[in-house]
């Protein structure tokens, strides 16, 4: 049943009346053009017919059959992809399938349906509230591209298809990206696609990070182990290191698990050791009383020696003859014999100190010293 087509309003520049004349008109052109396109696909059929059941090929492009085809369109001043076409439209369509008032483009488009009876069934069916089938209804059908995409799905796919070259991408990516109202209905994981995309380049990854970071919410959804690489990245510059490092460990909470660390620990120890002795040698450098104070600290060594001397014979004094009578055993006589061991080679290291004024200690020194 033809389309009903209104006659009280103008169409471009013709009045309704006018209009609904030409399309009569090119109804009945079309249709010829139908039967002239059906024709020739018959007759490319007969010079070439298709070599699998079902109207289907394993190759149209096939030697044989392109080098015919191609022929034919020559000879007859069309194109080799309007034969093709025609071909395979006609082989899908028998004579008693085709559908009167259905131009030859919808029945190519309905053609690529696989199942025969699904396929002469839809065209006997056109989509609920049309009374008649449009290319892009077919498309629609079949889940191609519509010219003129209405739905948002169809726009997207439309979109798509123009900006498969990067530049023309970027370019609408770029405009999409600048309307707040856009970004907004963008999911959580593209946009941190996007982001990542855009922040390849180190120059603008460097610049964008700081004002990320400067928003507290953004950083509380950053992972802890990510927050470490990011903490470590930025103190990369030994002066940036300590600013920070001396701030952190103003925390008494990061205090007390940053010495819970053994490597830790002991590098602060060693930074404390080395500090001291580096405020040691500039006061000796350039201090004016830095010699008497030498000699002084000379006289306390002094002291503190003798006074270590005078409290080990004093002790030893006091304890060893409580030993009258009792007898060690195994274990205890030898736990005994290595500290004296350690005593006796503490002594001569006393007494090579004295003499020479070398304190150096040898490695099996340190070890007794260690109780190794």
């Amino acid at each position: 049943m033809p389309e009903e087509i209104g006659h009280a309003d103008k169409v471009g520049s013709v009045s309704g009346n006018r209009y609904a004349e030409i399309v009569a008109e090119l109804r009945k052109l079309v249709e010829t053009a139908s039967r002239i396109q059906f024709t020739l696909g018959e007759y490319a059929l007969e010079v070439e017919p298709m070599r699998e059941p079902g109207g289907q090929e394993k190759s149209d492009e096939l030697f044989t059959v392109k080098d015919s085809l191609f022929r034919l369109a020559e000879d007859i001043g069309v194109s080799y992809s309007q034969v093709k076409g025609a071909r395979w439209t006609a082989s899908r369509w028998p004579k008693d399938r085709r559908m009167a008032g259905v131009s030859f483009t919808v029945h190519k488009i309905l053609a690529s349906i696989a199942d025969d009876e699904e396929r002469f069934e839809a065209i006997l069916t056109p989509p609920e509230g049309k009374s008649r089938w449009t290319p892009d209804e077919a498309r629609r059908r079949v889940g191609r591209q519509v010219e003129r995409p209405v739905t948002p799905q169809e726009k997207v796919s439309a979109i798509h298809t123009l900006a498969q070259d990067d530049e023309v991408a970027g370019r609408i990516t770029g405009d999409l990206l600048r309307r707040p109202e856009v970004v907004a209905q963008v999911s959580d994981e593209d946009k941190v696609r996007v982001v990542e995309e855009l922040t390849r380049e180190d120059q603008v990854a460097a610049a964008v990070a700081p004002d990320f970071m400067r928003r507290p919410a953004v950083v509380a959804r950053v992972a802890k182990a990510d927050k470490v690489k990011v903490v470590e990245e930025l103190t990369r510059d030994e002066h940036v290191a300590a600013e920070v490092t001396t701030g952190l460990l103003r925390r008494p909470d990061v205090a007390f698990r940053a010495m819970s660390d053994d490597t830790a620990r002991h590098q602060v120890n060693h930074a404390q050791v080395e500090r001291g002795r580096q405020a040691r040698e500039h006061f000796e450098d350039t201090s004016p009383v830095a010699p008497a104070v030498k000699n002084i600290e000379k006289s306390v060594e002094f002291l503190d020696l003798v006074t270590a001397c005078h409290a080990f014979v004093a002790a030893a004094g006091r304890v060893v003859p409580g030993m009258r009578d009792r007898q060690l055993g195994d274990d205890e006589r030898t736990i005994v014999h290595e500290n004296v061991a350690r005593v006796r080679a503490t002594l001569d290291w006393i007494e090579t100190a004295v003499d020479t004024g070398k304190v150096d200690v040898d490695s099996e020194l340190a070890r007794l010293l260690q109780g190794e």
